[in-house]
């Protein structure tokens, strides 16, 4: 491997991960990376003509990864009777916490979004808490669909670091 390829691969690593980290610490298009990373790989790495299968591969899993991310959770939180104006007040309220306390403030910005929210609504914490906690779950589902997508896409990668 000569040391462009190298470099190319290391660099492609690194996207890989630092998209596997912002699954869990947002703020970056994690899927979008992580695919990123396999793609320059593909086109500089210097692979054999198998790189087209791991890029391929691992395509599918990110465009699955996310369409499956939006329409798991969100069919959920239909069925639940969570409206979209309690997300969007949760998703608000969690880019405000995530500057006021840095982390985890993101994510209690976003279940106090939600509670005040479905709070208005409802007009009864009694009945706002289970909506809340519907939001919270479906949220947590999407974050574990992109993380399964984007395991699988660095597994891919990797086995292709080996075969390709």
């Amino acid at each position: 491997m000569s040391d462009t390829a190298g470099l190319v691969t290391l660099l492609a690593g690194l996207a890989i991960v630092v998209g596997l980290l912002s699954m869990v610490l947002p703020g970056l298009p994690a899927l979008p990376l992580c695919w990123g990373g396999v793609l320059i790989w593909a086109l500089f790495g210097g692979a054999g003509p198998g790189r087209w299968l791991v890029l391929a591969v691992a395509t599918v899993l990110a465009l699955g990864g996310t369409a499956i991310k939006y329409m798991l959770p969100g069919r959920n939180l239909k069925r639940s009777g969570v409206p979209t104006r309690s997300l969007f007040a949760g998703a608000l309220l969690g880019i405000v916490g995530f500057f006021v306390i840095p982390v985890v403030g993101l994510i209690i910005g976003f279940v106090l979004g939600i509670f005040l929210s479905e709070l208005a609504r409802l007009g009864d914490a009694g009945r706002a808490w289970p909506s809340t906690k519907y939001a919270v779950k479906a949220a947590g589902l999407a974050v574990m669909i992109e993380l399964c997508a984007g395991l699988a896409i660095a597994a891919t990668w990797m086995a292709g670091l080996f075969l390709a």
